[in-house]
């Protein structure tokens, strides 16, 4: 039981024991722990200040990020517009093109089609005079076969000229 009635001698000596190692751990202990620990907080301290840096930064690009979108959608959507508008331009000068070489080229097949039915109208107009001539020929043959009808109608003919 000795232990648990401590002396004062034990007192004494634990005492002295205790400040000599608290004198030994300040001089030496205490120092490098302190400055660790100083290093340590300071080192933390500039690792949140540059990781606030780091999110503003981040804030700063997301921001430009979006107004680039923007601006990048908006000349989307103007060059869009712009080529639509070419598009239907282009178009209609295709059909105007279309319209006017469509109309020369019924104007030109009217007046071919004329051509050719005046060129068939002539040759038919031929062809007719051709066979009346014949016709007319073959008959003036056949009555002109007999002799008697000669001479009665070359004296008609000859009525016919004197008289006018």
């Amino acid at each position: 039981m000795e232990l648990v009635k401590p002396e004062i001698g034990l007192i004494f000596w634990t005492s002295l024991s205790f400040l000599i190692l608290l004198f030994i751990l300040g001089k030496f202990a205490w120092k490098p722990i302190l400055g660790a620990l100083t290093e340590r907080e300071l080192f933390i301290e500039d690792s949140l200040n540059k990781a606030e840096a780091a999110k503003e930064e981040m804030e700063s690009l997301v921001k430009k990020n979006d107004d680039l979108l923007k601006q990048a959608r908006a000349e989307r959507d103007l060059i869009l517009q712009e080529a639509k508008k070419i598009k239907d331009q282009m178009i209609a000068d295709a059909k105007l093109t279309a319209a006017k070489e469509g109309a020369r080229m019924i104007e030109q097949a009217k007046l071919e089609i004329n051509n050719q039915k005046a060129i068939a109208m002539a040759d038919i107009k031929n062809q007719v005079s051709t066979l009346s001539l014949d016709i007319a020929e073959k008959v003036l043959r056949k009555q002109f076969e007999d002799h008697k009808k000669q001479e009665e109608l070359v004296g008609e003919l000859l009525k016919e000229v004197t008289l006018n």
